[in-house]
């Protein structure tokens, strides 16, 4: 418990440390411009993949049952005819 208490106050320190630095600016300047390039991007979040996944899952899952309903309704017209 007393080390964790001295690692959030080490942690403190720097954190206050570099807000006063130049690195602070630099750090700003660089994430402006990364998400500036970002948003130029095609990109989807992790979230909106796994979503489109899962629809495209339910499609294909769609398609085989109707594939195989087809099957089934050529037999039975091939039989009859």
């Amino acid at each position: 418990m007393a080390n964790q208490k001295l690692i959030d106050d080490i942690n403190e320190k720097v954190k206050a440390l570099f807000a006063q630095s130049p690195a602070a600016d630099l750090e700003k300047n660089l994430r402006a411009m990364l998400t500036s390039l970002f948003s130029r991007l095609d990109l989807v979040t992790r979230e909106e993949f796994d979503v489109q996944r899962e629809v495209l899952a339910r499609t294909r899952q769609k398609l085989t049952d109707l594939e195989a309903k087809l099957s089934e309704l050529e037999a039975r017209m091939k039989d009859e005819g």
